[in-house]
């Protein structure tokens, strides 16, 4: 099973990864192709026993003393604080102060955002779509901390920005304007009022003005890598990966 640890400065007693596709686990041919692998979501058409089975492989191979604590994310800004009693909650974000308990997200697109600060006392995971960060998603959970400047962050595997074409209602959703040009949306000569629009850059930027500049990652492209990773926009039958974080 691969699974991707992040390059960065984080402290020795904070924890992370995040999990590949891992194609050398098939599923079973009655499912949809686009669910191959290690899918760690229950919401799509998977089987939920093979889910659980695939969740179980991820805490043994971690040494995780607790399971993830999963969540049903909705493209919102919701974040929920760590411990928290059991249940499935609409979040698209946790953060904690304590051991041992990993926060996770899983993406097949948007970005996994995994933050720490330099004195590992605590950590959170963010799943960032388009809509997440135009509503302020990034900036929710950098106030989650004291100081950003002593934040650490590395974003995950995400749709590159050769390979994601948007229209002109996410150019609005970040306030740009159509008629100027910015390194975040590239203007699509082929294709009239469709832009390549840059997730990483949008995220770094918006970073960069909350004040966290120890910023790693982005560096991938779900799409273009379909061995390694699922995609929603390449199939949408596509079953989910998952990025933790937690601190020992």
């Amino acid at each position: 099973m691969c699974y991707l640890t992040p390059e960065w400065p984080a402290p020795a007693n904070v924890c992370a990864i995040s999990t590949c596709r891992g194609l050398a686990g098939l599923n079973p041919g009655d499912l949809p192709t686009g669910l191959a692998g290690f899918n760690l979501a229950q919401h799509v058409q998977d089987y939920p026993e093979r889910v659980e089975q695939h969740r179980l492989q991820l805490q043994q191979d971690l040494g995780l003393e607790r399971q993830p604590f999963w969540l049903n994310q909705t493209h919102s800004t919701e974040l929920l604080s760590l411990p928290a009693k059991a249940g499935l909650y609409d979040c698209d974000g946790s953060f904690t102060q304590t051991k041992n308990w990993p926060c996770v997200v899983m993406s097949a697109d948007c970005l996994p955002v995994l933050l720490c600060n330099t004195t590992g006392t605590q950590v959170a995971a963010i799943h960032a779509g388009w809509q997440g960060l135009a509503n302020g998603i990034l900036s929710k959970a950098v106030a989650q901390f004291s100081d950003p400047a002593q934040i650490v962050v590395w974003i995950g595997p995400a749709i590159g920005p050769d390979a994601f074409e948007v229209g002109p209602d996410v150019l609005q959703a970040f306030g740009v304007d159509p008629s100027r040009s910015c390194k975040e949306f590239i203007p699509i000569k082929a294709k009239p009022n469709k832009w390549l629009g840059n997730l990483y850059a949008l995220a770094y930027k918006e970073l960069a003005g909350l004040g966290v500049t120890n910023v790693f990652g982005g560096k991938y492209c779900t799409l273009s890598a379909p061995d390694r990773f699922y995609s929603h926009r390449r199939d949408p039958t596509s079953g989910r990966m998952a990025s933790l974080i937690w601190m020992v």
